[in-house]
């Protein structure tokens, strides 16, 4: 399976630099809750219509790493200094 962590941003401004979803104002805890509270694909889509299988995917892949601790480097992320 093909990494969709390009999709996960951070963007300073946005979202209180948040990882979000492809730079739009979804981050992806919000997405993950929805998830967690047991809505479908389907429902998601129809609460967030910009988002694509992907996106799910791709917060999905972002959780996994996160639970084992791995540190994740945005290519789009500035180191503070």
């Amino acid at each position: 399976m093909k990494s969709q962590l390009y999709r996960i941003t951070v963007i300073p401004d946005l979202c209180n630099g948040k990882p979000t979803i492809r730079g739009k104002r979804l981050t992806v805890h919000t997405l993950l809750s929805h998830l967690a509270a047991g809505e479908s694909s389907e429902e998601i889509f129809e609460s967030f219509p910009f988002l694509e299988r992907e996106d799910i995917t791709a917060a999905l892949e972002y959780a996994a790493l996160m639970a084992d601790h791995i540190n994740i480097p945005f290519a789009n992320q500035k180191m503070a200094g």
